[in-house]
């Protein structure tokens, strides 16, 4: 235990042994030579003792001139601070004092002397259903695309690829337009860019977003020009397209031109060629770090696991992480218990440049915040404690200072009409991306309000909250439990379930605009329970059930749900009373049953009877 804490000490940084007490200083304010020098947000009464003026001078000033409406306990950001003091003849200065509890605003500034290369991130981008994903899976010898619903990645992977003794760190961010903010969030944490643009499609919207957001983000292109194997292949007609965006091909300007790189994923050309540019190109760049330092980081994506409880998907930018450590992840605190990678192995240690999930977090973060460990518990469990009051009172903190323009605004939204929802992702990055789709839908007249967005199973809470505020309760890849559809039926509430998510943004923009068009809607049939398993060479894995409701008729549409979310989807292939095979087994009876390709089934997971029935929308 000692040596720990001795290793732990010889990881800590410069900026980690700063004082975090900073209290008297935030209030304070001075002038120096005419130069009026603040620390920290001031209200009109505030600012106006410091500059030696009556409250009403500012208040009068700021309608007169600025057409903005305040009181005198008024929080004033920084312009409108400096536009005051310049009014009245003073030069302005705000001076920042950082905080431990603000760790992502601290400069960090290494010992060359501890310096040592590290794997590049790269971040695979482009638009949906140009071959990203079975890029990746490619590279890694797996199978990720088969299972994704829609074939669109509906979330951000994160993988280690070792070649030739040198690591690749690929982020696989999803294609959809929905998931903009995923990809922004991809690319500022990466140090290389693959552009997927499919030979048979061209430039599409998408493709120009995630060229966007890697220029926004500083960090080297590589264009992966993918499908040049199909016939209808047009190479030269992708790069006159990516030529119009400013992306030249190297072959064309020598000297600032990108890199284009010819591949098949599908059929594994180009694809070792392709590997050797990007160590070459992160060879030219010296990427380092410091592994000697406390670990740092950024969240890629983040979930609530019904056994394991908040996990997360971290990427360590810099120093190193080990099991037992304890960090800060945004307001979140977390001494490591477990770290896997992504083929599930546990680890003991992750340096810079690693992917990794980590358990033992106190709630789920979000995907996108900051981390850092600290050298003992009782500082990480303060900065944690104070990063969340921060957030909380930035929250609660009501902006009274209002424009003419504001105030009609508001004016014209209480006039609207409100779509409300509660939704339910499997995962945070999802309820991020759906959050954000949703609040673009734009029709004139309604909007739609999100009243709640949280990651996890659809629970009791969720119906309750939808029947107050008179919501509807959507899920994306996750499904409620018999108790909660019995509560939903008591409440009258409506839950909408959906596995792709332009299918669900569509729906919504649809009953905005009062289009809706007679649909196949689902019908659930009945719930079955597994409650023991066996194994038959010929046939794979038969799953002993009980049906707690409803029934299962004999190859019916499936759905396997294991802690309320869904594994798979698909078909029954058998249904078996005894030794006898049946068309229908009811509530309350036990049965014999096996999935259509699918084997992975566990004890206690629920199967989910369901058919597709025409019913006239309305």
């Amino acid at each position: 235990m000692q040596k720990k804490k001795s290793n732990n000490n010889n990881r800590i940084s410069n900026f980690q042994k700063q004082d975090v007490n900073h209290k008297h200083k935030q209030n304070m304010t001075k002038v120096n030579n005419g130069v009026f020098i603040y620390m920290d947000v001031l209200s009109v009464s505030e600012l106006a003792k410091q500059l030696g003026l009556n409250p009403s001078d500012i208040i009068k000033y700021l309608f007169m001139e600025k057409k903005i409406m305040v009181n005198i306990n008024s929080q004033l950001d920084d312009d409108t601070i400096g536009e005051i003091c310049l009014n009245y003849g003073y030069d302005f200065k705000k001076e920042k004092v950082v905080a431990k509890e603000r760790f992502e605003e601290i400069e960090i500034h290494d010992d060359p002397k501890d310096l040592v290369e590290r794997p590049p991130v790269v971040v695979i981008m482009g638009h949906v259903d140009h071959g990203k994903t079975t890029l990746i899976d490619t590279i890694r010898d797996s199978h990720v695309a088969e299972g994704e619903a829609g074939l669109i990645t509906q979330q951000i992977g994160a993988y280690q690829k070792d070649i030739g003794g040198k690591k690749i760190t690929f982020l696989d961010t999803p294609g959809h337009e929905a998931f903009t903010a995923m990809r922004a969030r991809g690319a500022s944490v990466t140090d290389i860019a693959l552009i997927v643009v499919a030979a048979d499609d061209g430039v599409m919207p998408q493709t120009k977003e995630a060229l966007d957001h890697a220029k926004a983000s500083g960090v080297e292109i590589i264009v992966c020009i993918n499908k040049i194997d199909k016939p209808t292949a047009n190479i030269e007609k992708v790069k006159n397209e990516l030529a119009n965006e400013g992306i030249i091909p190297e072959e064309w300007d020598p000297q600032n031109g990108y890199i284009f790189k010819e591949i098949s994923a599908k059929q594994k050309i180009g694809i070792d060629e392709l590997l050797e540019t990007i160590l070459e190109v992160s060879d030219a760049m010296e990427l380092k770090a410091n592994p000697k330092r406390l670990g740092l980081g950024t969240v890629i994506e983040a979930s609530l696991d019904k056994n394991e409880g908040p996990k997360a998907t971290i990427l360590v930018q810099n120093g190193t992480v080990n099991v037992s450590d304890h960090m800060v992840i945004g307001t979140s605190y977390c001494k490591v218990r477990r770290m896997v990678n992504e083929y599930k192995k546990s680890l003991k240690s992750a340096g810079p440049s690693t992917p990794v999930v980590v358990t033992g977090i106190d709630e789920v973060p979000v995907a996108g915040d900051r981390f850092m460990v600290f050298q003992d518990e009782k500082t990480a469990r303060e900065v944690a404690a104070k990063r969340k009051l921060e957030k909380r009172n930035e929250e609660l903190r009501p902006s009274s200072t209002l424009s003419l323009d504001e105030i009609f605004a508001q004016q014209k939204e209480s006039e609207q009409k409100h779509i409300n929802v509660v939704l339910r992702a499997d995962l945070q990055g999802s309820v991020e991306a759906l959050k954000s789709s949703l609040e673009k839908l734009s029709v004139e007249g309604i909007k739609v309000n999100i009243i709640r967005a949280a990651s996890g199973a659809i629970s009791e809470n969720d119906i309750l909250l939808a029947a107050t505020s008179h919501a509807i309760v959507y899920g994306f890849n996750v499904r409620p439990d018999a108790l909660v559809r019995q509560k939903a039926l008591e409440e009258h509430v409506e839950i909408r379930l959906h596995t792709i998510i332009y299918a669900l943004t569509e729906e919504i923009e649809k009953a905005m605009k009062g289009m809706l068009s007679p649909i196949e809607q689902e019908v659930i049939l009945g719930n079955a329970e597994v409650r023991q398993l066996f194994k038959a060479s010929k046939v794979g894995t038969i799953a002993g059930c009980m049906v707690t409701n409803g029934y299962l008729k004999r190859a019916c549409d499936i759905r396997l749900i294991r802690d309320g979310i869904v594994i798979y989807t698909g078909k029954l292939a058998s249904l078996r009373r005894g030794k006898d095979d049946v068309a229908k087994v009811n509530q309350g009876f036990e049965c014999g049953l096996t999935i259509e390709n699918f084997n992975d089934i566990k004890e206690n997971d629920i199967i989910e009877a369901y058919e597709i029935q025409q019913v006239e929308r309305k």
